[in-house]
C-alpha cells in the first residue's frame, strides 16, 4: 500500500528505511527505490536518506566493498560484478577502485571458479574447452585471464 504525502512523518519513512537496512547493505538507489513503492513524497525520503547517509547509517561505499566480496567469494569476476554495482546505483569511480584494488586476486577466484565446476583435470578435447570459456565468461572474467587459464589447463 503507497501511503498519502500528507498521512507520512519523516520517522515512518525512516521507519522503513532502517528495516530494509537491518536485513542487508543497500546502495542509495536501491533503498530509494524501495521506499518509493511504500511512500510518494519523493522529497522526503531524499531527505531521509541524506540524513541516513549523515549518520553514516546507509552507505554506497560499505553496501559495495560488501557485494564485491560477497560475489567474488562466490565466483563473479570484475566484469560481472562492475555490471552488477552499476544496476544498484553506485558510481563508476567507486566501482573502478573497488575492483582494481582486487586486481591480483582476480586470477584466483577465476581458478577457483573454475576448479570448482571443472576440477583440476586438463580438458579432454576443444569442445570442453570452448564450455569453459563460455562459463568464465558469463561469470564476468577479462578474456585475457580466461585465455591464460585455458592455456595452462589446455588439451591434455
Amino acid at each position: 500500500m503507497v501511503a498519502k504525502a500528507e498521512d507520512v512523518a519523516p520517522v515512518h519513512v525512516e521507519s522503513a528505511a532502517i528495516a530494509f537496512l537491518a536485513m542487508r547493505e543497500h546502495s542509495r538507489f536501491e533503498l530509494r527505490r524501495k521506499l518509493a513503492r511504500q511512500f510518494r513524497d519523493e522529497t522526503l525520503v531524499g531527505a531521509v536518506l541524506d540524513d541516513l547517509e549523515t549518520r553514516n547509517l546507509l552507505s554506497d561505499q560499505r553496501f559495495a566493498e560488501t557485494y564485491v566480496d560477497q560475489r567474488s567469494r562466490k565466483g563473479f569476476g570484475p566484469l560481472r560484478i562492475r555490471a552488477e554495482l552499476s544496476e544498484r546505483g553506485v558510481g563508476s569511480d567507486l566501482i573502478a577502485e573497488l575492483l582494481d584494488e582486487r586486481a591480483f586476486e582476480w586470477r584466483d577466484s577465476l581458478r577457483e571458479a573454475a576448479s570448482r565446476k571443472f576440477g583440476d583435470a586438463p580438458a579432454s578435447d576443444r569442445r570442453e574447452l570452448a564450455r569453459r570459456s563460455r562459463f568464465l565468461q558469463q561469470r564476468g572474467f577479462p578474456t585475457g585471464l580466461i585465455g591464460r587459464y585455458l592455456d595452462d589447463h589446455g588439451l591434455s
